[in-house]
């Protein structure tokens, strides 16, 4: 009696199982992220839009899988460790409400990995998207035309550099400048451009957008600029609030750094080039500002009026 007495006490203090204990298979996991992420209410937008992307890309890149496929994985059962490691990163996720690229120190644009952390923003461009695309990958190049043509780009507000590195895949034979007002942003860039082994095409420049190039001229411009204006700022979810602020604030309206850019893009531009810059929601205000300038949108999967092209013969009243 005594024993058994013992035996019941005993069971009745012990621990909870945790779900390193519990959860088995990769699946198992899957199930369990998707629904933490669901009742925590997290927000997503920094390389996945939903629960169960948010799940995979922690899974898979937390235990160094293949990003893209998710399937030929699910039923295999997980080491101690390695179910020990995704139950602290569910964990963390849902408790600090970081991007999961933070977490992991990577993120992906295009199939393309890049490093990261907290001293630049999670590289998430639809430019990123366009550049890989027919538009600009493809042999009819059909915004710049012939991509060997293609000789000196200019990527401003780099941050980590993931455009950058994209512009140097896509156009082999350019050379690249690299422009970022952070210092810390381009030291994470610098990671980026030499994992890449571009380091003698892409050269990294600290200044305020045009400012480190003087009077050079470039046959593609790229820019990612801070555009969340003052309202969104401020309205900004626990996630994003994990960037640097200096990345995301584009002033009162969110078009501040933009109209700079276009103050000064004909002089920055040789003859049949073009700026493909990325502005968020600000279509209407910018279209409303510039009611005579001819931009071209280009939507992609995931975005509809948020990416424009211009090129160097339009007439800007700035």
């Amino acid at each position: 009696m005594r024993g058994s007495a013992r035996s019941k006490a005993s069971k009745a203090v012990s621990s909870p199982r945790t779900p390193a204990q519990d959860l088995q298979t990769l699946r198992d996991f899957l199930r369990y992220a998707v629904s933490r992420f669901n009742a925590a209410d997290l927000v997503y937008g920094h390389g996945t839009a939903t629960a169960r992307d948010e799940a995979a890309f922690i899974i898979l890149e937390g235990l160094h899988l293949p990003i893209e496929e998710l399937d030929p994985y699910l039923d295999a059962r997980l080491t101690t460790g390695e179910r020990e490691q995704l139950a602290k990163l569910i964990e963390a996720r849902v408790t600090t409400r970081t991007p999961a690229p933070y977490l992991l120190g990577r993120a992906y644009v295009g199939g393309v990995g890049f490093r990261v952390d907290g001293r630049a923003i999670v590289p998430r461009s639809y430019i990123g998207e366009l550049l890989r695309g027919e538009l600009f990958a493809s042999e009819s190049n059909l915004l710049i035309g012939d991509p060997r043509r293609v000789r000196r780009i200019l990527d401003l507000c780099t941050g980590s550099g993931a455009l950058a590195v994209l512009a140097a895949l896509t156009f082999p034979e350019a050379e690249i400048d690299a422009v970022d007002l952070s210092a810390d942003a381009l030291a994470v860039a610098r990671i980026n451009v030499e994992e890449h082994g571009l380091a003698e095409r892409i050269r990294l420049l600290e200044g305020d957008l045009f400012a480190p190039v003087s009077a050079e001229r470039y046959d593609l411009i790229l820019s990612n600029p801070p555009y969340v204006d003052a309202e969104g700022m401020a309205a900004l979810p626990p996630e994003y609030r994990h960037e640097p602020a200096l990345a995301l604030a584009g002033g009162a309206d969110g078009l501040e750094i933009v109209r700079r850019i276009l103050a000064e893009l004909t002089t920055h531009l040789e003859p049949g080039g073009g700026l493909l810059c990325e502005i968020g929601r600000g279509r209407e205000r910018l279209e409303a500002e510039f009611s005579d300038v001819p931009f071209l949108w280009l939507d992609t999967e995931g975005s509809e009026g948020e990416v424009f092209w211009l090129t160097a013969d339009t007439q800007l009243n700035c």
